[in-house]
């Protein structure tokens, strides 16, 4: 019989942002991190409706990732419908991780970029995965783990509570063991501080509270480029005796199910797949049976057929409007191919810089020709006003030439 033994839980604004959007729940044998997205305030609105969601707890289960999930779901739910019915909440969203220690597992339900993390005998383990463009991209090995570090869309994720009327949860259940210690955390701490870094320092410290406030003080000395929430706790089984070990377990039943858990139909509606969903692991190939040659006939000649003139005269009739369709399709299709190749950099919302996909502009109807495709964690108040003039003047660029900038920029190389 496993229970924690201790926890830790803080969360910190970090450096360069000016609030703070992350939530957490710290309440054994439950916990949860939530990571906020939108503009204004409405990130720090979103994350709080998830962690409310989780403060009754679970109660007495013997299910405990489809209640995760059922509770994920509802508040994916509550946060959709606020960010559709109020304008200063439009778009918000908000990760989460969220883990439950039962008698003998640790079960987890996870949607977006925060994780979970298990270090036992020394070694470090992730128990999430990233459901962010960068994470799909190694997935797909259009990436290198060592390209993912730096890439310029790192902090683009696919899949969070509130952009969809419905959301898929990733549910885990792991075989726990007396001794372990289970690390939750925001992406404010995992794009600061390396999986080398975070197994050295969970592993350098007596008690969990200087553990934690070394993993925030890493991540500030690194640039505390976003805000950092760290949740840790230490599993232990009292019925085993002082200086004793768990007997071990069987490696090859340690995970007891992985799967994608959709919410409850009663709390939201199944969701259509799209681009955020994981590609499968592997596409099975068909196997090309040989056919025998198919026999070849000498063919007639045929006549030309001609059709009643009142058909060729409609045909006629309707050349110039089939021309016409096909000229606008062109139109079309280049517009889009424009649209999708083209970038420039301007200000969010919350006047932190951004870089847009598309052309800066609206059409009168409230169609915007621009989607946002990362966002820094730079305010444009925090650059010179002649360097602001030539950097924000929504100039088309390519992708690379954005990025580099606003790469840059992050860095201090173009304060002045």
């Amino acid at each position: 019989m496993l229970r924690v033994a201790e926890h830790y839980a803080a969360t910190d604004t970090g450096r360069q942002r000016r609030a703070n959007e992350d939530s957490l729940l710290a309440r054994s044998p439950l916990f949860v991190v939530a990571d906020g997205m939108g503009g204004a305030q409405a990130g720090e609105v979103a994350s709080r409706i998830a962690i409310e969601c989780f403060e009754q707890g679970l109660g007495d289960t013997s299910e405990p990732e489809g209640v995760l999930a059922a509770r994920a779901g509802a508040a994916n739910a509550r946060i959709h419908e606020l960010s559709h019915s109020s304008a200063e909440h439009a778009g918000m969203g908000t990760t989460l991780t969220a883990a439950y220690v039962s008698s003998q597992e640790i079960a987890i339900a996870h949607v977006g970029d925060s994780r979970a993390y298990r270090l036992r005998d020394g070694e470090l383990m992730r128990l999430t995965d990233d459901h962010s463009l960068v994470d799909e991209l190694m997935r797909q090995g259009k990436i290198t783990p060592e390209e993912a570090v730096d890439h310029p869309q790192r902090s683009v994720i696919t899949r969070a509570l509130g952009p969809e009327p419905a959301v898929e949860v990733d549910t885990r259940s792991y075989t726990a063991r007396t001794g372990d210690v289970y690390l939750l955390c925001s992406d404010g701490l995992t794009t600061m501080v390396s999986e080398e870094q975070l197994a050295e320092i969970l592993g350098s410290h007596a008690n969990l509270r200087d553990t934690g406030e070394a993993l925030i003080a890493a991540a500030n000395d690194a640039g505390g480029r976003d805000n950092i929430t760290v949740v840790l706790f230490r599993l232990e089984d009292p019925t085993t005796p002082a200086g004793g070990t768990a007997a071990p377990e069987d490696p090859a039943t340690e995970e007891r199910s992985l799967a994608t858990a959709p919410a409850p139909a009663s709390t939201v509606a199944a969701a259509a797949e799209s681009s955020s969903r994981p590609l499968p692991l592997s596409t099975p190939t068909a196997t090309a049976v040989a056919s025998p040659p198919a026999p070849v006939y000498p063919r007639r000649p045929r006549m030309p057929v001609q059709g009643p003139p009142a058909k060729r005269s409609r045909l006629r009739r309707m050349l110039p409007l089939i021309v016409a369709l096909t000229l606008l399709a062109m139109i079309a299709v280049a517009g889009w191919i424009t649209l999708e190749s083209v970038y420039f950099i301007g200000t969010n919302p919350r006047g932190l810089v951004t870089v847009y996909r598309g052309m800066p502009y609206q059409l009168p109807v409230g169609i915007k020709l621009y989607s946002t495709e990362y966002v820094s964690g730079v305010a444009a108040s925090s650059i010179a006003p002649a360097r602001r003039r030539t950097l924000l003047n929504h100039s088309l660029r390519t992708e690379s030439d954005a990025s580099s900038l606003v790469r840059s920029l992050e860095l201090g190389q173009l304060s002045e």
